[in-house]
């Protein structure tokens, strides 16, 4: 049970360090966002590319808030630990995600907010808090609370916007394909490639793929799925949702996964946004972590 605790402990940290895990070098080169390349040859399939995003984006829910018991899953290669929890989202606020084993008890608490990333290990009593304005590669290709929040609900993303413009749809390169491949939607920004796949009939994404390339650094590459979609409000949601995270940072560059599966999906909106940390809990840094994660023996 203390194996299964410990490793668990390291769960949480890992589910957060997937989308931040190249986040904490400072030495990367500027980026800028480039130009698009257009597929249409003509006014007319620029119209069809046009229409078909703007069907993807009108897939978002309507409902602020998202709520679901979850069952979550960490993957370390040959390694899986399975544990129930709770995930709580608020648009444009907050994301949080609490891990409960056997529902008695909360394990860890991952809570990411508009202006950091707060991840409690109670079982060890720790945690790590992070400012998104004070690591430079966030601010330089994107990356910020609004890039976690597009992954969590199923929606488009275009760095350093809140919400994805019709103007900012033109920028996306388009390549319709077959019904089994799903229609690509690309863009690239800096050292940050963005490819999203999906269903040409239902518009619905079934795929995200960010990958972050450095010749200094590597490679880092977040794979996220999504499946089982289900029906709330007048919209659908997935209720399978695997995120894999692949980075040479980490240890043989062994790939991770985080599985969430919904239940009793929701849209209460009475709890409370933020989370305070008892000042018995110690305080590490991301690079810490990355360091422990670095030398594990998953």
């Amino acid at each position: 049970m203390k194996n299964k605790l410990s490793l668990l402990a390291a769960a949480v940290f890992i589910a957060a360090l997937t989308f931040t895990s190249c986040g904490t070098s400072r030495k990367l080169q500027s980026g800028t966002a480039t130009a698009t390349r257009q597929t249409a040859a003509n006014a007319n399939s620029e119209t069809v590319k046009m229409n078909f995003l703007r069907k993807v984006t009108d897939n978002e829910v309507y409902s602020p808030c998202i709520t679901a018991k979850i069952k979550f899953t960490l993957n370390t290669g040959d390694k899986d630990v399975s544990v129930s929890g709770s995930l709580r989202m608020k648009k444009d606020d907050v994301i949080r995600i609490q891990l409960t084993p056997f529902g008695l008890m909360e394990a860890g608490r991952l809570e990411f907010t508009k202006d950091y990333v707060l991840i409690v290990d109670r079982i060890n009593k720790r945690y790590v808090k992070e400012d998104y304005t004070k690591v430079d590669f966030l601010n330089r290709n994107g990356l910020d609370f609004y890039a976690l929040q597009a992954l969590f609900w199923n929606r488009l993303y275009m760095p350093g916007t809140q919400n994805v413009s019709d103007s900012a749809l033109k920028k996306y390169k388009v390549t319709f394909n077959d019904a089994v491949k799903g229609t690509l939607i690309e863009y690239t920004r800096g050292n940050m490639d963005y490819a999203f796949t999906a269903d040409e009939a239902t518009g619905h994404i079934t795929k995200t793929d960010v990958t972050y390339s450095s010749a200094a650094e590597g490679k880092t590459q977040l794979v996220c799925s999504y499946g089982a979609f289900r029906t709330l409000q007048t919209k659908q949601f997935p209720t399978d949702i695997n995120m894999t995270v692949k980075s040479d940072r980490v240890k043989r560059g062994r790939p991770m996964s985080v599985s969430f599966v919904l239940n009793s999906l929701g849209t209460d909106s009475n709890w409370e946004t933020r989370t305070e940390v008892s000042a018995k809990y110690r305080k590490v840094t991301a690079e810490e972590v990355m360091k422990m994660l670095s030398n594990a023996d998953f």
